[in-house]
């Protein structure tokens, strides 16, 4: 209870420090909020941005309160846009922990020192995060791996981290204006969520596993993304350990021109598997920031995407990705009518929403992006907006949406850094029209047919058989009525003796008061 209460005393102190009681009160619109802000800011405004000051306030309380500024940015459609850009900016710089806990946390995972288990294990960290570690590593085969360390006693850190962030969060809701439309608790559980789920490095790695089977040989896609082999044998809960990767980060365009790789090529093709993940499998890598996307040099897999850091991916159902293909090629087409009916018909709008006017909606965020050229439209920052309109006519804006617009927005920017005349609408309508066209038409038809050939076989030859036994069993409308009808009877029997009882009781009642109130 005092380590709780002296964390409350120290994020009070940042949150004095860094201004953001004056953050708090300049978005309420009340007389005594103003007069407040005129006390705290003791007549002058602070001289750095909000989101600046925000920004630097998560870092000074840890790496707990990063990961959810981090978490914070990606939810655009709740915060103002400069706050999330600047967000966005936030990165996992966290010192290493020891090196003699690294090896202990290894030992106690997988049963045995990671000197004995590894033919050589480099004992300091390639890299550190506020979540894990990586250390390098060569298995007695030969094979390199990447041995990913879950921080120990992150747990305990983060229950207490979040129990103190939900408090703030019903605060919020309580007292600032938009503290309901912003949903902090609901954004409190998601960042909880997320959490959880990065501290479970064995969903991390079924979630590497399953990206690289999508891009396996046989698939047609294998020169497009690699993806490291997980090591089942070496991996648990606290310990991931892969394949390492070789390569360039995406984010150093002079490497990747030194060693002959296609940058035009390489920005066009991030955009294809970005859309190939999302509409095809359902399934994509949502974090993916420079950081975690490499080139690879080597002459056999020149250019060729490596992915790499799975804690955060998306999924999406059919549903999903019909809705958002016929979105998006709405938006191509200019057709806001249709984009308006797909609101409606996804029940993501009231049902009493007028048509014609999400229609105008729709219309006013859209069509200024096209008077510009294609190359200068962001594709993102039109769903974001969207997603901002939406909120007039109470959309319920969907999770794995708003992960999708965050890692829209990642993979645009990223395309744009290495060719900034990337034209993400020419590369993704034709990969979106394709798509349509193999699910409505024939192809489709076919390809739902052989999916579901399997469950059909069985079925089939059960068909006369279920025929038959529904044709011979007995007759039972006549019993049901007849047993409907005696229930009926005995309920009106229940009906009339209870009446009568209330009667005496009334009787009861009366006599009682008068003989009370006699002289």
């Amino acid at each position: 209870m005092m380590l709780t209460l002296l964390r409350l005393i120290r994020i009070v102190f940042v949150a004095l420090r860094y201004r953001l009681d004056e953050l708090v009160l300049s978005g309420i619109k009340h007389p005594v909020a103003y007069g407040l802000l005129r006390i705290v800011r003791f007549g002058r405004a602070p001289k750095m941005p909000r989101g600046v000051r925000l920004r630097l306030a998560l870092e000074s309380l840890g790496p707990i309160f990063v990961k959810f500024g981090q978490v914070l940015s990606t939810r655009r459609d709740l915060i103002p846009l400069d706050v999330a850009i600047e967000l966005a900016h936030l990165q996992d710089n966290v010192p290493p922990f020891p090196s003699d806990q690294a090896a202990a946390c290894v030992e106690t995972a997988l049963g045995a020192s990671p000197h004995k288990l590894f033919k050589q294990f480099d004992i300091d960290p390639v890299a550190s995060a506020s979540i894990a570690q990586v250390h390098l590593a060569v298995l007695h085969d030969g094979r390199e791996v990447a041995v990913k360390i879950l921080r120990p006693g992150m747990l305990n850190v983060i229950e207490k981290d979040l129990t103190l962030m939900r408090v703030l969060a019903g605060v919020v809701e309580r007292l600032a204006p938009d503290g309901r439309r912003l949903k902090p608790r609901e954004v409190v559980a998601e960042f909880d969520k997320y959490l959880h789920d990065e501290l479970d490095l064995v969903r991390e790695a079924s979630n590497c596993s399953q990206l690289r089977r999508n891009f396996a040989p046989g698939t047609g896609r294998e020169n497009l993304l690699m993806v490291p082999e997980v090591v089942w044998e070496y991996t648990t809960t606290s310990v991931f350990t892969m394949e390492r990767m070789y390569g360039i980060p995406v984010s150093q365009i002079d490497r990747l021109r030194a060693a002959g790789i296609d940058i035009t090529q390489l920005a066009r093709l991030g955009v294809e598997i970005f859309f190939m993940q999302v509409f095809t499998d359902g399934f994509f890598h949502a974090d993916m920031h420079p950081g975690n996307i490499y080139v690879s040099d080597a002459p056999a897999t020149l250019g060729r995407y490596i992915a790499l850091d799975f804690g955060i991916v998306g999924s999406l159902s059919e549903f999903d990705k019909n809705y958002l293909a016929q979105n998006f090629l709405a938006f191509f087409q200019r057709d806001y009518r249709r984009v308006a009916q797909l609101h409606i018909e996804s029940g993501w709008v009231p049902p009493h929403t007028r048509e014609e006017e999400l229609e105008g909606a729709v219309r006013a965020v859209c069509e200024p992006y096209f008077d510009r050229p294609l190359a200068e439209i962001s594709l993102g920052q039109v769903l974001l907006r969207l997603f901002q309109t939406s909120r007039r006519f109470n959309v319920e804006i969907q999770p794995q949406l708003v992960l999708l617009q965050k890692t829209l927005l990642n993979v645009e920017g990223m395309g744009r850094e290495l060719d900034p005349g990337l034209d993400l609408w020419k590369t993704a309508k034709p990969y979106l029209e394709k798509w349509m066209r193999e699910r409505v038409g024939l192809a489709g038809l076919r390809q739902r047919l052989e999916k579901e050939a399997v469950q059909w076989t069985q079925l089939l030859p059960q068909i006369p058989r279920l025929i038959h036994a529904n044709l011979v069993r007995p007759d039972m409308a006549p019993a049901l009525h007849a047993e409907i009808e005696q229930m009926r009877r005995a309920q009106e029997q229940t009906n009339r003796l209870l009446a009568t009882c209330a009667a005496v009781l009334a009787v009861a009642v009366g006599v009682a008061i008068w003989a009370l109130t006699r002289p």
